[in-house]
């Protein structure tokens, strides 16, 4: 065991700690939610992760996102992370895919996991995740909807057949029932969304409305999707996407 993780192993046992070190995990998107789950991760010792995430750093990006600085803009976020990463933890085997999950397409990023966590923005992609998750047998934690949200301790991570009030979930649990899914740990927000006011950031054409997002809410819910990997990695917590 590292010795800088010493604090760690008071809380978690020595044992634990080294399986993290020896644990392999994915996070699949890296933006306000996805960058703290990440950086969560490789501070809690994980020995290999595995960063996917196909966008670039945005100016609109460093209200909410950690690797979001007027230095990164423009830069991809996948590497951004990865090198916040390599300057915590040089001995993580740390892997940066630029590119999108799409679903059908997860082209060996899903190989030789322990954990996955969903941080990604669409529908399509959760789906998918957590069909390939549950067939190869790697737990899977999701985040649900973050975005027009001002209570950070409103979050609460369960199954998504006992979660209540976010629309995303509510989706979520239609569609996994569809697909034969009966379990699927996620981290949600009780809170009902606001509606954002007047004046934010326009859409591009043909795209969806953009969700208003503050600094403390998306990194509450990484940092509990953190916690759910970490704890059940270690033996603490319910084994996200077992059955």
């Amino acid at each position: 065991m590292q010795e800088w993780l010493s604090r760690e192993a008071m809380l978690l046992g020595r044992e634990a700690v080294e399986r993290l070190e020896q644990a392999s995990v994915a996070v699949f998107g890296l933006g306000g939610v996805g960058s703290y789950t990440a950086e969560a991760l490789a501070r809690a010792g994980i020995g290999r992760l595995v960063l996917v995430d196909g966008d670039t750093v945005s100016d609109t990006n460093r209200n909410r996102q950690l690797g979001a600085l007027v230095s990164t803009i423009g830069l991809s976020k996948a590497e951004v992370t990865a090198a916040r990463v390599r300057d915590i933890n040089p001995v993580c085997r740390v892997e940066a895919h630029t590119l999108f999950y799409l679903p059908g397409e997860e082209g060996g990023l899903l190989d030789g996991l322990d954990y996955a966590a969903d941080a990604v923005d669409t529908v399509a992609a959760k789906l998918s995740l957590a069909e390939e998750c549950r067939r190869r047998g790697i737990p899977l934690v999701s985040a649900m909807g973050c975005g027009n949200k001002l209570d950070p301790t409103a979050f609460r991570a369960a199954d998504i057949y006992d979660t209540k009030v976010c629309p995303l979930c509510r989706v979520m649990r239609r569609e996994l029932k569809a697909r034969g899914i009966p379990s699927l740990r996620v981290v949600y927000s009780e809170e009902p969304p606001l509606t954002p006011l007047p004046g934010g950031e326009e859409p591009a054409e043909g795209k969806r409305a953009l969700p208003g997002s503050v600094s403390f809410v998306p990194g509450a819910a990484g940092l509990i999707l953190a916690g759910e990997i970490i704890k059940g990695l270690a033996g603490l917590g319910p084994e996200a996407g077992r059955e």
